[in-house]
């Protein structure tokens, strides 16, 4: 991995910037059926409005030009737009066969942006982090309440579904790979199985972040984990960073960071919420009230890695930007 050397050297330097959300930002464009389906897909059989990880292929003017905001807000990091990438989330779609090529292409869209910024200011490099998103099955629950022993996807076809996305990520030019919005953590130690066995076959070593979602104010995960289980969960491997986003805003995330810092070696990451969605699924926390609640994390000393979730902006990366320059990072003893 090229620019692995350069990544660790940032984050030892610096409190890095993630990127916010891609679908706030798409819901501004005001796509239609038809635009989903752009020029290739225009007689496909199913509807596909909604399939955010197409628009790379049928839009991918959009989605460069939501990551070139993103960049110019100050973000280090650049997601892929491949949160539903797998064969799995896919098959709603019907476009399963279509997997590898939506997130080859739209790694090289993120990675053309980053290089141009990059380029720009060779002091202040651009990283890629392929987006690997939950998928809709969960490996450690049950979908029907009156059989509680089923389940709707194993562990193995987890496993392959991760590792295809994750080849084809990496193919596009991606630096991490992004486990997210973990919500069931059997789900991603699939994905990190499938990332382990690829570097065994390239001979690579692959900065790996992992994003837990705590889900409401007990303080667990939907499939039961407290923070501190999440963390030896998937402490495993040798991992970038951990942390978690989605779910809550930053206000709520704090308890939950503080226990990662307090016990990992990893760096940290968070990117939350803007706020706490309102009564029609609306985010109305300013980016001057995020940034105030996420000095918190700064004045603490919790956090490496910090971005936005559902409802950010790029006004919201900026004003988070603004406010850690002025604060170091989380001091990490890590091995490379």
């Amino acid at each position: 991995m090229k620019n692995s050397e350069q990544l660790y050297k940032a984050l030892s330097e610096r409190i890095l910037i993630l990127d916010g959300a891609m679908g706030t930002m798409l819901q501004r464009y005001k796509f239609e059926e038809e635009d989903y389906r752009g020029e290739r897909f225009k007689d496909w059989e199913h509807p596909v409005k909604g399939n955010n990880d197409l628009l790379s292929l049928t839009q991918p003017h959009a989605i460069e030009e939501v990551h070139k905001k993103y960049l110019e807000a100050g973000a280090d990091i650049i997601e892929t737009n491949t949160f539903s990438g797998t064969t799995i989330a896919m098959a709603d779609y019907h476009m399963e066969e279509l997997v590898y090529e939506l997130n080859y292409e739209s790694a090289k869209i993120a990675r053309k942006a980053c290089d141009e910024f990059t380029a720009k200011n060779p002091d202040k490099p651009r990283f890629v982090a392929g987006s690997i998103g939950p998928t809709n099955r969960t490996a450690s629950l049950s979908p029907d309440v009156n059989d509680p022993g089923y389940r709707a996807i194993t562990f193995d076809e987890l496993k392959i579904a991760y590792k295809q996305q994750s080849e084809a990520l990496l193919d596009g030019g991606s630096d991490i790979l992004l486990v997210e919005t973990v919500f069931d953590t059997l789900n991603a130690k699939a994905a990190l199985f499938a990332i382990d066995e690829i570097q065994d076959e390239r001979g690579i070593k692959i900065p790996i972040m992992v994003s837990g979602t705590i889900t409401d104010a007990s303080g667990r995960t939907l499939s039961g984990q407290t923070a501190e289980a999440f963390l030896i969960s998937v402490s495993h491997l040798n991992l970038l960073s951990v942390g978690f986003n989605c779910a809550l805003g930053a206000n709520q995330l704090t308890p939950y960071l503080e226990t990662l810092a307090h016990n990992s070696e990893f760096h940290v990451s968070a990117y939350p919420n803007a706020g706490l969605p309102n009564a029609f699924g609306k985010y109305d926390e300013t980016p001057e009230d995020m940034a105030s609640q996420i000095k918190e994390y700064v004045e603490k000393g919790l956090i490496n890695i910090i971005g936005g979730c559902c409802g950010t902006t790029p006004d919201h990366i900026k004003a988070i930007a603004d406010l850690v320059e002025k604060y170091e990072p989380r001091k990490v003893i890590f091995s490379f």
